[in-house]
C-alpha cells in the first residue's frame, strides 16, 4: 500500500482549537479564498472543508448557530436544503464525480468535529477512490481477493 503523508491534518488533530465557531465567523469575512466560503444565502452558506477527506469536500451550514435540525425555522430549513441541493448540482457540474456522499454528524459520539453548529458534508466520490472509506465506514479497501494474493505469494514460500 502506498503511504501518502498529510502532515497538515496533524495541525488540526493536535492543534489548539479556535475559540468561538468558525462557521459563525466565516460569513463575516465573506466569500473568498481566506474564508473558503463559496456561497452565502440569506440563511445558509457553502464553505470548503479546511481539512477535507477528499478534494472538493464541502460543507453546507445554516448561518445561525444551531445544534439541531429541529431548531431551524421553516425558512432556514428550506434555505439550507435548497442550498444543499444546489451545492450538489454544482459539484456534479464542476468535478464530474461518479457519486457524492452527503451526510451530517449530529453530536460528538456521531463524529461531529463541530458539534454545536450543524452542517452537511458534501463529498465527491469517484469509482476506484478509497480515501474516505476509513473515515466513513472504518473499512480498509483491499483491491485483491485473498485467494489471488495467496496464489501470488505461495511460489515464494515453496522455494524456502
Amino acid at each position: 500500500m502506498e503511504t501518502i503523508w498529510a502532515p497538515w491534518r496533524m495541525s488540526f488533530i493536535l492543534g489548539a482549537k479556535p475559540v468561538g465557531c468558525f462557521l459563525c465567523d466565516a460569513p463575516t469575512v465573506g466569500i473568498g479564498e481566506e474564508s473558503l466560503v463559496l456561497q452565502l444565502t440569506e440563511h445558509s452558506m457553502v464553505i470548503m472543508n479546511r481539512y477535507p477527506y477528499v478534494a472538493g469536500h464541502l460543507m453546507v451550514a445554516p448561518r445561525r448557530h444551531v445544534d439541531r435540525l429541529d431548531a431551524l425555522s421553516p425558512m432556514e430549513h428550506q434555505d439550507l436544503h435548497e442550498t444543499l441541493t444546489s451545492c450538489i448540482a454544482r459539484v456534479r457540474d464542476v468535478a464530474h464525480p461518479d457519486g457524492i456522499n452527503v451526510g451530517m454528524n449530529l453530536g460528538t459520539a456521531a463524529g461531529a468535529g463541530v458539534k454545536d453548529h450543524i452542517h452537511y458534508h458534501v463529498v465527491p466520490r469517484f469509482v476506484g477512490d478509497s480515501n474516505a472509506f476509513n473515515v466513513f465506514a472504518e473499512v480498509r479497501v483491499v483491491p485483491e481477493d485473498l485467494v489471488v494474493t495467496w496464489r501470488r505469494l505461495r511460489p515464494a514460500f515453496e522455494r524456502m
